[in-house]
Protein backbone atom coordinates (compact mmCIF):
# COMPACT_ATOMS: atom_id res chain seq x y z
CA UNK A 1 0.00 0.00 0.00
CA UNK A 2 2.89 2.36 0.77
CA UNK A 3 4.33 1.65 -2.68
CA UNK A 4 0.98 2.39 -4.35
CA UNK A 5 0.70 5.67 -2.41
CA UNK A 6 4.15 6.71 -3.63
CA UNK A 7 3.20 5.94 -7.24
CA UNK A 8 -0.03 7.91 -6.91
CA UNK A 9 1.78 10.91 -5.44
CA UNK A 10 4.33 10.86 -8.26
CA UNK A 11 1.50 10.70 -10.79
CA UNK A 12 -0.31 13.63 -9.12
CA UNK A 13 2.80 15.81 -8.88
CA UNK A 14 4.35 14.63 -12.15
CA UNK A 15 4.43 18.09 -13.72
CA UNK A 16 6.41 19.45 -10.75
CA UNK A 17 8.96 16.65 -11.19
CA UNK A 18 9.54 17.54 -14.86
CA UNK A 19 9.32 21.33 -15.11
CA UNK A 20 11.32 23.68 -12.86
CA UNK A 21 10.45 27.23 -14.00
CA UNK A 22 11.11 28.69 -10.54
CA UNK A 23 14.59 27.27 -10.05
CA UNK A 24 16.64 29.18 -9.04
CA UNK A 25 14.12 31.97 -9.66
CA UNK A 26 11.59 32.54 -12.42
CA UNK A 27 12.81 36.05 -13.22
CA UNK A 28 16.38 35.67 -11.95
CA UNK A 29 19.29 36.43 -14.26
CA UNK A 30 20.67 39.17 -16.50
CA UNK A 31 18.01 40.21 -19.00
CA UNK A 32 20.39 42.52 -20.88
CA UNK A 33 23.48 40.31 -21.35
CA UNK A 34 26.63 42.04 -22.54
CA UNK A 35 27.78 41.23 -26.05
CA UNK A 36 24.40 39.96 -27.19
CA UNK A 37 22.04 42.09 -29.30
CA UNK A 38 18.84 40.93 -27.66
CA UNK A 39 15.41 42.09 -28.77
CA UNK A 40 12.50 41.19 -26.49
CA UNK A 41 9.55 39.89 -28.47
CA UNK A 42 6.08 38.69 -27.64
CA UNK A 43 4.46 35.93 -29.64
CA UNK A 44 1.56 33.56 -29.21
CA UNK A 45 1.52 29.82 -28.90
CA UNK A 46 -0.69 27.79 -31.23
CA UNK A 47 -3.40 27.80 -28.53
CA UNK A 48 -3.12 31.54 -27.84
CA UNK A 49 -0.85 31.63 -24.77
CA UNK A 50 1.38 34.73 -24.82
CA UNK A 51 5.08 33.85 -24.78
CA UNK A 52 8.26 35.82 -24.27
CA UNK A 53 11.32 35.25 -26.42
CA UNK A 54 14.66 36.76 -27.37
CA UNK A 55 15.19 37.60 -31.01
CA UNK A 56 18.91 37.85 -31.74
CA UNK A 57 19.50 38.91 -35.38
CA UNK A 58 22.95 38.59 -36.89
CA UNK A 59 24.46 40.10 -40.04
CA UNK A 60 25.14 37.66 -42.89
CA UNK A 61 23.22 34.88 -41.17
CA UNK A 62 22.22 32.02 -43.46
CA UNK A 63 20.45 30.06 -40.74
CA UNK A 64 18.15 30.79 -37.81
CA UNK A 65 18.29 28.67 -34.66
CA UNK A 66 14.93 28.16 -33.00
CA UNK A 67 16.25 27.39 -29.52
CA UNK A 68 14.50 25.36 -26.82
CA UNK A 69 16.12 25.29 -23.38
CA UNK A 70 16.17 22.70 -20.60
CA UNK A 71 13.65 22.15 -17.81
CA UNK A 72 15.02 24.60 -15.21
CA UNK A 73 15.55 28.37 -15.13
CA UNK A 74 14.90 30.73 -18.03
CA UNK A 75 16.62 31.96 -21.19
CA UNK A 76 19.01 34.24 -19.28
CA UNK A 77 20.76 31.09 -18.02
CA UNK A 78 21.64 30.19 -21.63
CA UNK A 79 22.92 33.59 -22.79
CA UNK A 80 26.42 32.20 -23.46
CA UNK A 81 24.95 29.43 -25.60
CA UNK A 82 22.98 31.92 -27.69
CA UNK A 83 26.09 34.07 -28.07
CA UNK A 84 27.96 31.00 -29.33
CA UNK A 85 25.23 30.30 -31.91
CA UNK A 86 25.00 33.95 -33.01
CA UNK A 87 28.74 34.10 -33.65
CA UNK A 88 28.61 31.28 -36.24
CA UNK A 89 27.01 33.63 -37.62
CA UNK A 90 23.30 32.81 -37.27
CA UNK A 91 20.07 34.34 -36.07
CA UNK A 92 18.61 33.00 -32.83
CA UNK A 93 15.05 32.95 -31.53
CA UNK A 94 15.22 31.72 -27.92
CA UNK A 95 11.76 30.86 -26.63
CA UNK A 96 10.56 30.66 -23.04
CA UNK A 97 7.95 27.95 -22.57
CA UNK A 98 4.62 28.79 -21.00
CA UNK A 99 5.05 29.29 -17.26
CA UNK A 100 8.75 30.10 -17.63
CA UNK A 101 10.40 33.50 -17.25
CA UNK A 102 8.16 36.20 -18.68
CA UNK A 103 5.79 33.86 -20.51
CA UNK A 104 2.23 33.29 -19.39
CA UNK A 105 0.50 30.02 -18.54
CA UNK A 106 1.63 26.77 -16.92
CA UNK A 107 3.92 24.17 -18.52
CA UNK A 108 2.81 20.78 -19.80
CA UNK A 109 4.11 18.38 -22.44
CA UNK A 110 1.50 19.26 -25.06
CA UNK A 111 1.77 22.92 -24.09
CA UNK A 112 5.49 23.22 -24.82
CA UNK A 113 4.93 21.56 -28.20
CA UNK A 114 2.32 24.21 -29.01
CA UNK A 115 4.76 26.89 -27.85
CA UNK A 116 7.35 25.58 -30.30
CA UNK A 117 4.86 25.63 -33.17
CA UNK A 118 3.85 29.18 -32.32
CA UNK A 119 7.49 30.28 -32.34
CA UNK A 120 7.99 28.57 -35.70
CA UNK A 121 5.02 30.40 -37.21
CA UNK A 122 6.36 33.67 -35.81
CA UNK A 123 9.65 33.15 -37.65
CA UNK A 124 7.96 32.24 -40.92
CA UNK A 125 5.16 34.83 -40.93
CA UNK A 126 6.51 37.77 -38.92
CA UNK A 127 10.21 37.51 -39.72
CA UNK A 128 9.94 36.07 -43.22
CA UNK A 129 12.39 33.26 -42.45
CA UNK A 130 12.40 30.41 -44.95
CA UNK A 131 11.61 27.03 -43.32
CA UNK A 132 14.65 25.40 -44.93
CA UNK A 133 16.91 27.83 -43.07
CA UNK A 134 15.40 27.11 -39.63
CA UNK A 135 17.43 24.87 -37.32
CA UNK A 136 15.40 23.24 -34.56
CA UNK A 137 17.83 23.37 -31.63
CA UNK A 138 17.17 21.78 -28.26
CA UNK A 139 19.03 21.22 -25.02
CA UNK A 140 18.09 18.53 -22.48
CA UNK A 141 14.27 18.66 -22.14
CA UNK A 142 14.30 21.03 -25.13
CA UNK A 143 15.57 18.21 -27.37
CA UNK A 144 12.16 16.53 -27.09
CA UNK A 145 10.54 19.83 -28.10
CA UNK A 146 12.95 20.31 -31.01
CA UNK A 147 12.25 16.79 -32.30
CA UNK A 148 8.49 17.16 -32.00
CA UNK A 149 8.64 20.39 -34.01
CA UNK A 150 10.78 18.79 -36.72
CA UNK A 151 8.35 15.86 -36.90
CA UNK A 152 5.48 18.24 -37.67
CA UNK A 153 7.07 21.18 -39.49
CA UNK A 154 9.53 21.62 -42.32
CA UNK A 155 12.96 22.61 -40.98
CA UNK A 156 16.43 22.70 -42.49
CA UNK A 157 18.13 20.72 -39.72
CA UNK A 158 17.92 19.52 -36.12
CA UNK A 159 20.59 19.91 -33.42
CA UNK A 160 20.13 18.04 -30.14
CA UNK A 161 22.39 18.69 -27.15
CA UNK A 162 22.10 16.13 -24.33
CA UNK A 163 19.00 14.33 -25.66
CA UNK A 164 17.07 11.43 -24.11
CA UNK A 165 14.97 8.68 -25.76
CA UNK A 166 11.75 9.17 -23.76
CA UNK A 167 10.31 10.12 -20.39
CA UNK A 168 9.95 6.42 -19.61
CA UNK A 169 13.68 5.90 -20.13
CA UNK A 170 14.48 8.75 -17.74
CA UNK A 171 11.99 7.44 -15.17
CA UNK A 172 13.56 3.99 -15.26
CA UNK A 173 16.98 5.51 -14.64
CA UNK A 174 16.08 8.13 -12.05
CA UNK A 175 13.53 6.04 -10.13
CA UNK A 176 15.04 2.58 -10.56
CA UNK A 177 13.76 1.70 -7.07
CA UNK A 178 10.14 2.13 -8.26
CA UNK A 179 9.58 -0.66 -10.80
CA UNK A 180 6.61 -0.03 -13.05
CA UNK A 181 6.73 3.75 -12.74
CA UNK A 182 7.58 4.22 -16.42
CA UNK A 183 4.23 2.64 -17.30
CA UNK A 184 2.32 5.23 -15.29
CA UNK A 185 3.83 8.53 -16.38
CA UNK A 186 1.48 10.69 -18.45
CA UNK A 187 4.27 12.67 -20.08
CA UNK A 188 5.85 10.70 -22.90
CA UNK A 189 8.39 13.00 -24.57
CA UNK A 190 8.90 10.11 -26.97
CA UNK A 191 11.85 11.39 -28.99
CA UNK A 192 12.80 7.87 -30.03
CA UNK A 193 9.55 7.26 -31.90
CA UNK A 194 9.29 10.75 -33.42
CA UNK A 195 12.78 10.51 -34.92
CA UNK A 196 11.34 8.01 -37.39
CA UNK A 197 9.23 10.82 -38.90
CA UNK A 198 12.06 13.32 -39.37
CA UNK A 199 13.68 13.76 -42.77
CA UNK A 200 15.88 16.76 -41.92
CA UNK A 201 19.58 16.14 -41.21
CA UNK A 202 20.33 15.63 -37.53
CA UNK A 203 23.27 16.44 -35.25
CA UNK A 204 23.57 15.02 -31.73
CA UNK A 205 25.94 16.54 -29.15
CA UNK A 206 26.59 14.83 -25.82
CA UNK A 207 29.18 15.06 -23.07
CA UNK A 208 30.77 11.83 -21.92
CA UNK A 209 30.32 12.75 -18.25
CA UNK A 210 26.83 14.23 -18.34
CA UNK A 211 25.60 14.33 -14.71
CA UNK A 212 21.92 14.59 -15.68
CA UNK A 213 21.31 12.51 -18.80
CA UNK A 214 23.87 9.76 -19.45
CA UNK A 215 26.01 9.68 -22.59
CA UNK A 216 24.34 6.39 -23.53
CA UNK A 217 21.07 8.28 -24.01
CA UNK A 218 22.67 10.42 -26.70
CA UNK A 219 23.99 7.31 -28.43
CA UNK A 220 20.55 5.70 -28.30
CA UNK A 221 18.87 8.76 -29.81
CA UNK A 222 21.50 8.94 -32.54
CA UNK A 223 20.99 5.26 -33.34
CA UNK A 224 17.25 5.75 -33.86
CA UNK A 225 17.59 8.62 -36.35
CA UNK A 226 16.93 7.62 -39.95
CA UNK A 227 17.93 10.85 -41.67
CA UNK A 228 21.48 11.93 -42.46
CA UNK A 229 23.19 12.38 -39.10
CA UNK A 230 26.30 13.42 -37.18
CA UNK A 231 27.37 12.62 -33.61
CA UNK A 232 29.68 14.96 -31.68
CA UNK A 233 31.22 13.43 -28.57
CA UNK A 234 32.45 16.01 -26.06
CA UNK A 235 34.95 14.68 -23.55
CA UNK A 236 34.28 16.11 -20.12
CA UNK A 237 31.74 16.90 -17.41
CA UNK A 238 28.83 18.97 -18.71
CA UNK A 239 25.14 18.89 -19.49
CA UNK A 240 24.02 21.99 -21.44
CA UNK A 241 27.52 23.50 -21.46
CA UNK A 242 29.19 21.75 -24.40
CA UNK A 243 29.70 25.07 -26.20
CA UNK A 244 31.34 26.46 -23.06
CA UNK A 245 33.82 23.66 -22.32
CA UNK A 246 34.69 22.83 -25.94
CA UNK A 247 33.76 25.88 -28.07
CA UNK A 248 36.28 25.40 -30.88
CA UNK A 249 35.50 21.73 -31.44
CA UNK A 250 31.77 22.34 -31.21
CA UNK A 251 31.97 25.32 -33.58
CA UNK A 252 33.96 23.38 -36.17
CA UNK A 253 31.54 20.43 -36.11
CA UNK A 254 28.45 22.62 -36.16
CA UNK A 255 29.77 24.81 -38.98
CA UNK A 256 30.57 21.68 -40.97
CA UNK A 257 27.09 20.30 -40.35
CA UNK A 258 25.44 23.55 -41.47
CA UNK A 259 27.56 23.66 -44.62
CA UNK A 260 25.97 20.39 -45.77
CA UNK A 261 22.39 21.65 -45.50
Amino acid sequence: MAYLIVLILIRVFETHLIFFPDYPGRLAGDWTPRGLSVQDVRLRSEDGVQLHAWWIPTDKAKFTFLAFHGNAGNITDRAEVYKFLAELPANVLAVEYRGYGRSEGSPSENGVYLDAQGAYEYLVTSKGIQPRSIISFGQSLGTAVAVDLAAHKNVGGVVLEAPFPSAAAVARRSFWFLPGLSLLVRSQFDTKEKLHHIEAPLMVVHCTQDPVLPFAFGEEVYGEARSRKLFLKIEGYCHEEASVIAPERYRAALTGFLSTL
